[in-house]
């Protein structure tokens, strides 16, 4: 347990206050899917734009790609999606529950009995996990095609393209951030696990001789980036993956893990990917997908360092670090949210101390013009204690208060989240100011 916070207590902050609600409420809800509200769109572009930067910007040598979530079925056929890609299904005969039987106690396993109702399992098997539908008027089995499971082939299959048309040096990466789609036998935790994420890939191509080289460096940058993210280290933890737990592409895999408020699970994927993926769609398509290395004059099918997370997950793990609850005066609690500044979903609040004496109108012009640097939320109602409360809640890192001493010298109270430190600051240098404090942010 994550900091004794519980899901129950995240899925109610997040209904409460506008991060994440259920899909399709209204009508009882969609297992399995969900809906982000005003704060959580705001919260999961900002990590998205974040890792983006991080790839494309900071990165050397590695371009991006949105590739289109339906392609041509041999696509998955060269994967091995549609020969590998299963679970191992059971179903009770008594109450019905469906079940991965890769997931149940042994016990469950051994005597085949359903671990909800005791009744009798059936025997298993495969189940693809990949969602089926119809290009065209007929469904009919020409017409056949996949929701992708996973962005990664998109970026495959464009190979030759980026190379010929980016004039990208070798070694050299694609990143690409999109929607992927898994039947789950199985969906639960929130948004953990679900049939519809988004994932952050990046695939990263490489010499066969320096794969060892280019693996350790990328693990060491995966977790350098959550560190940026202000994902606190103690809760992160490598896990490497032994022979039966290794996909069929994989030589070597890593996953990072958190520790979520159910324990620790996989946040991202680290893998040699070795040739597998180049050789395949090369042996399905026909087409020539080997590299010509100018310096050395070898031909040959690269490798493939792989990092791959998912986005929707990455939001889970940042608002699972991020809650905390406080003791503050006359035994009150204050939930804070500790987003790093740069995800935040509100960067600032706007207040006037009170709404007359002209304080509302001055408040509300520093607000409109401080849109254009920063997401703002402007607040009028309420005590100026509950405002920094329900702020706190939302995880804006500074807010501002506009009062009388505004009027005479054109400073406002500038509050730190974290700390709840005020201090003056001119109108003018409100920019500015935020700005460095964002640089210099250190998680209390």
């Amino acid at each position: 347990m994550s900091n004794g916070l519980t899901m129950d207590t995240l899925v109610s902050l997040c209904k409460r206050r506008g991060f994440v609600f259920q899909s399709s409420e209204i009508y009882g809800g969609l297992s399995s899917a969900w809906d982000y509200g005003p704060l959580g769109v705001e919260l999961k572009k900002n990590i998205q734009e974040f890792w983006w930067k991080e790839m494309t910007r900071v990165q050397e040598n590695i371009v991006g790609l949105d590739a289109a979530i339906m392609m041509h079925p041999r696509v998955w056929e060269a994967s091995g999606h549609v020969e590998n890609f299963t679970d191992p299904l059971v179903d009770c005969k008594g109450c019905k529950q469906r079940f991965r039987e890769d997931k149940l106690p042994a016990e469950n396993v051994a005597s085949k009995k359903c671990p909800e109702c005791g009744g009798e399992l059936t025997e298993s098997r495969k189940f693809n996990l990949m969602f089926k539908t119809f290009m065209g008027p007929v469904e009919e089995g020409g017409n056949l095609v996949y929701l992708r499971p996973e962005t990664a082939q998109g970026i495959y299959v464009n190979f030759k393209n980026v190379t010929q048309t980016s004039r990208v040096k070798f070694p050299f990466g694609i990143a690409q951030v999109g929607k992927a789609f898994r039947n789950e036998i199985t969906t639960k935790n929130f948004i953990f696990r679900t049939c519809e994420f988004e994932q952050l890939e990046m695939q990263y191509f490489i010499s066969p001789d320096e794969d060892d080289k280019w693996f350790e460096y990328w693990k060491k940058e995966r977790w350098d980036y959550y560190k940026k993210l202000g994902i606190r280290q103690d809760k992160l933890r490598f896990h490497q993956h032994g022979p039966g737990e290794l996909a069929h592409y994989a030589k070597v895999a890593y996953d990072i893990e958190y520790e979520f408020p159910m324990g620790w699970q996989e946040l991202e994927g680290i893998h040699n990917r070795t040739d597998y993926d180049l050789s395949r769609h090369t042996e399905f398509s026909g087409k020539d997908l080997s590299y010509l290395d100018e310096t050395t004059n070898k031909r040959f099918i690269p490798y493939i360092i792989e990092t791959s997370a998912g986005l929707t997950r990455t939001v889970l793990a940042v608002l699972s670090d991020a809650y905390e609850e406080q003791k503050v005066e006359e035994g009150d609690t204050r939930v804070v949210m500790h987003f790093h500044p740069a995800i935040a979903p509100v960067k600032l609040g706007v207040f006037p101390l009170v709404k007359k004496d002209g304080l509302a109108e001055i408040a509300q012009n520093i607000e409109k013009d401080l849109r254009e640097d920063f997401t703002t939320f402007y607040d009028h109602g309420g005590a100026i204690g509950r405002r920094y409360r329900r702020q706190d809640e939302a995880g804006t890192p500074y807010c501002i208060t506009i009062d009388f001493q505004t009027k005479e010298d054109n400073t406002v109270t500038l509050r730190y989240r974290d700390s709840m430190e005020q201090v003056r600051v001119k109108i003018a240098e409100i920019p500015d100011f935020i700005k460095k404090a964002d640089k210099e942010y250190r998680r209390e």
